[in-house]
């Protein structure tokens, strides 16, 4: 029970944060670098650790820890659940056939897009992303469309306390253009980003809905910036994705669309 909120357990909250610390950048940790990492006390972290271990969460070689593919299933349970995972497949398939480039569909977790599904393109691009990365909202064409699609509260909410960094030169970082530039995508129904999140990589996202009409995910495709001029992501590109993602709403019940 937390000390804080009797509907809180302490100990549950700690093994998240601190199972959340592994990352790609740091993949294997020591009872002292979790416990720097996760902010907790050392005999803490290793309790912890040692539970993980335990359970098959985690596995040890004696002086680091690492998790192990059963973690998978605490995921893989909200991404089978989800009413478009297997509807959505085949429609991104087409569309990143037909324009030969990656096909992305994410959710919104805060202030982060998280990947859900992905078809990756034939070529190869700088970028590699894949089912489960995060990336920051306001910086990408499917946070814009997720962001969009919230009420006043849940914007605020969203933003609370994000530091708009400059990612690129281009990245968006003053609060006033980008609750603009939101309205913007609210009003056309779709986002572009030119070179904010990554140089070179220029990218377009519509929203999936939901019965009710509720934005449940966006869409998007991401080209090179070298291969796709702006010009072509909006007119050629731009009409593709609204049409996958109106045809994915349809499928998925929702019939009022424009």
């Amino acid at each position: 029970m937390s000390r804080h909120d009797p509907d809180v357990i302490d100990s549950v909250e700690k093994a998240f944060r601190l199972m959340q610390c592994f990352s790609a950048q740091q993949s294997r940790m020591t009872v002292s670098e979790a416990a720097q990492a996760a902010g907790l006390s050392r005999a803490t972290a290793r309790r912890l650790l040692l539970t993980f271990e335990r359970l098959g969460f985690a596995e040890s070689d004696g002086r680091s820890f690492g998790l192990t593919p059963r973690v998978l299933r605490l995921g893989f349970g909200y991404l089978s659940a989800l009413p478009y995972w297997e509807t959505a497949q085949p429609h991104m398939r087409a569309l990143a056939d037909e324009l030969r480039e990656s096909c992305s569909m994410a959710v919104l977790d805060r202030s982060e897009i998280v990947y859900v599904a992905r078809v990756p393109a034939a070529r190869s691009m700088s970028i590699t992303l894949s089912t489960g990365s995060r990336l920051p909202a306001y910086a990408t064409s499917m946070g814009r469309v997720l962001l969009a699609s919230l009420t006043p509260d849940e914007l605020e909410g969203a933003l609370e306390g994000v530091e708009l960094l400059p990612l690129t030169a281009r990245t968006v970082t003053d609060r006033a253009v980008l609750l603009a530039e939101l309205e913007r995508v609210r009003e056309q129904g779709y986002a572009v980003v030119d070179g904010e999140r990554e140089e070179g990589v220029r990218s377009a996202a519509a929203p999936v809905r939901g019965r009710g009409g509720r934005v449940l995910a966006a869409l998007n495709v991401s080209a090179n910036a070298g291969r796709v001029s702006l010009e072509e992501l909006r007119t050629e590109f731009v009409p593709r994705i609204v049409q996958t993602a109106d045809a994915l709403t349809l499928e998925l019940g929702w019939t009022g669309l424009h």
